[in-house]
Order: C-alpha cells, then sequence, then structure tokens
C-alpha cells in the first residue's frame, strides 16, 4: 500500500498558516484578526495613545512655549484635527528639539494615519531622548515590527520591558517578533508570561500554543489552542492549527472533527486536503479521495493535495490486483502535475519512479 504520510503530510508548505498575532496593531498575522483596541471616538487613535499627561516641567521662556505649543497639538488631536496637530508638534521641536513629548505627538499622528515609516523617526527620537520612557520604546518596537524590521522591533520591546516587565502587549508582540525569526525558544518565555499576566486574552493563548507546536510540544499546543477557542471567535487558522497538532499526535478522529467544521465554515484547499489526510489515515478512501478532489477544485496547483490523490489513486490501482489501470493513470496524472508544480519532491520522484 502506498502511504500517505510522506506525500501530503510531509510536504506540506508551512505558507499555508499564517504568523501569529501582533497586539495593538492594525495589520499583521493573526488568528482571526489584530487584537481590537479602544480607540477615541474624535481621533479613531488607540486609547493608549490619548494622554491627558501634563508636559514635563519647563524652565525659561522657550520651554515653556514648546510645553504650550504640545498642548495645543494634544488638543487639536483630541478634536480630530490632525493636520493642525502635526504642525503644533513641529513647532514644539523647533523650539526645543529635546522635548521627547513632541516627538511623540509627531509620531503619534503618523502612526494614527497608518504611515508607520514616518512614525518612526518620533518614536526613535523620544526613546533616544528618554530611555526609561515606556511608550517611546514600545512604540518604537511597534512600528518596527510594522515595518518588518523585526530584529530590530525586538530589541526595543525588550527595552519597554525593562521599564514595564509585566506589560501584556510588549510581552505578546516580542514573542511574536521571536516566532517570526524563527528563534521559538527565545519567544516561549514572553508567550508564557503574557499568558500569565491575562489569562483569559485568546489570541494570547493561541500564540502560545503555536509557540508549542513549534517545538513539537504538541500536547501543550492542543491545550492552549482549545482554550484559545473558548475565548475567541473561532478562525480557520486557529481549526488548521489545531488539527495539525492533533495529527502530529495520530488523534486523527479529533483531527477529522476539526476540519469538518473548518471545512463547513471556512472551506479552503488546505483544509480539505489534512481532512483528506485524515480520512486516509481512519482507512476511510472513499471520502479521502473526496476530500483531496474538494481541495484540486479550489486550487488546482494545490501540490499537497494532488499528492494525496495521487497516492489514493494508486492504491485503489494496487487493491483490484492491479486490474484498475483508469486508477493508475489517474494516480499518475496528478503526481506529475504536483511535480510540476513543485519539482523538489524526492518522494514523489520515488513513487513515479516505481508505479509509472
Amino acid at each position: 500500500m502506498v502511504d500517505v504520510a510522506p506525500l501530503s503530510r510531509f510536504i506540506t508548505p508551512a505558507a499555508a498558516l499564517s504568523g501569529l498575532v501582533l497586539i495593538a496593531a492594525a495589520a499583521m498575522l493573526s488568528a482571526g484578526g489584530c487584537a481590537e483596541q479602544t480607540r477615541d471616538s474624535a481621533t479613531g487613535m488607540p486609547a493608549k495613545f490619548q494622554t491627558d499627561e501634563k508636559p514635563r516641567p519647563n524652565t525659561g521662556g522657550s520651554n515653556f512655549s514648546a510645553g504650550s505649543l504640545v498642548n495645543a497639538g494634544k488638543t487639536a488631536l483630541a478634536r480630530g484635527d490632525r493636520q493642525q496637530a502635526l504642525a503644533e508638534f513641529i513647532k514644539a521641536i523647533e523650539v526645543n528639539p529635546t522635548l521627547t513629548d513632541a516627538h511623540l505627538g509627531v509620531a503619534d499622528v503618523y502612526f494614527s494615519d497608518g504611515n508607520y515609516a514616518a512614525a518612526e523617526p518620533g518614536y526613535r527620537k523620544a526613546a533616544q531622548l528618554e530611555p526609561r520612557n515606556y511608550k517611546a520604546q514600545y512604540y518604537h518596537g511597534l512600528v518596527l515590527h510594522l515595518l518588518n524590521r523585526t530584529g530590530e522591533a525586538v530589541s526595543a520591546y525588550l527595552r519597554a520591558l525593562t521599564v514595564q516587565p509585566n506589560d501584556f502587549d510588549a510581552n505578546v508582540n516580542v514573542a511574536s517578533a521571536y516566532y517570526a525569526l524563527g528563534d521559538h525558544r527565545q519567544a516561549l518565555p514572553y508567550a508564557e508570561r503574557s499568558v500569565q499576566i491575562n489569562p483569559r486574552h485568546g489570541q494570547a493563548r493561541f500564540n502560545l500554543g503555536a509557540i508549542f507546536a513549534s517545538l513539537d510540544r504538541h500536547e501543550l499546543a492542543i491545550i492552549e489552542y482549545q482554550q484559545a477557542a473558548e475565548l475567541m471567535e473561532l478562525s480557520p487558522d486557529l481549526l488548521l492549527r489545531l488539527s495539525e497538532s492533533l495529527a502530529k499526535l495520530q488523534r486523527w478522529e479529533e483531527a477529522k472533527n476539526t476540519l469538518l467544521a473548518l471545512t463547513k465554515s471556512k472551506p479552503s484547499a488546505p483544509a480539505w486536503e489534512r481532512l483528506g489526510t485524515a480520512e486516509f489515515r481512519l482507512n476511510s478512501f472513499a471520502e479521502a479521495t473526496n476530500a483531496f478532489n474538494q481541495a484540486i477544485a479550489l486550487d488546482p496547483n494545490y501540490f499537497p493535495a494532488l499528492n494525496g490523490l495521487g497516492v489514493c489513486e494508486l492504491n485503489t490501482w494496487l487493491e483490484s490486483n492491479q486490474t484498475d489501470d483508469g486508477a493508475r493513470q489517474r494516480g499518475l496524472t496528478a503526481l506529475r502535475k504536483s511535480l510540476s508544480v513543485n519539482r523538489a519532491q524526492p518522494k514523489v520522484e520515488d513513487i513515479l519512479a516505481r508505479y509509472r
């Protein structure tokens, strides 16, 4: 019997799963969307940006003027006049280039507009001026992360954590950044701490589960995914990852049930292909063939499903005492197409050589 495991499961592209959730950001990898922050109704900015902190004490006329300009900028921002706010913050910097709040104000305006490249210098300058300013360090890390400058983001998040080691957002995001860099062991303690800080945060549980899975600790990953499912809206990525960990532990019936739910709610080629593998492992060959065909119908070039279909058809041919030549030809055709999509498949080449 031809075994499906070395084919469809072994070569499933890692890209089928998205990255971890980035907290307090408008656009990153998630398990069903980014974390939603409370936003001010007038400005639309994350609540963390809304600050009524008074300017730090200043001496001298120019410093007082700079502080007044910062206050004017904050007032303009509160009423939604971002252009005026930006102008006031820039004037404050001209009067006093070392005023941290002014640089933060400029960066906040750009950040609220989604212009992360323009926001980055302001947060960087504020962090340089005031290294113990948590907001400056954290948001510098956040914009770097959003700009895919992930290694630099890690350094900024770590500086923020020296100021507030138990901040939830910084712990979640530095774990996400380490994960993106492939440093899963470094990501783990921060992901664990984020769950300790906020045990009922579903996306933090999801992140921790993904990190456990990357370290081949699938029993723990399943626990975290299941807790995440109770705390947040179910998403395709969550269900797909849960099924992956269940499959790694050969809990095929549970993986099948998870994937059946996924294919009903959000069908996709990866979901159908994984369902096909689970059905095959449960010796439900007709159901496996149907699932692989469903995957191919959604994405004709999804080579893991082509591999699964090819193996199913070759097994049908073998079980017919090699009399069902139609099944053999269908199997070889699927495997050849898979190889045309992705040439780097020595296992597929080996099967083709044996059964052609």
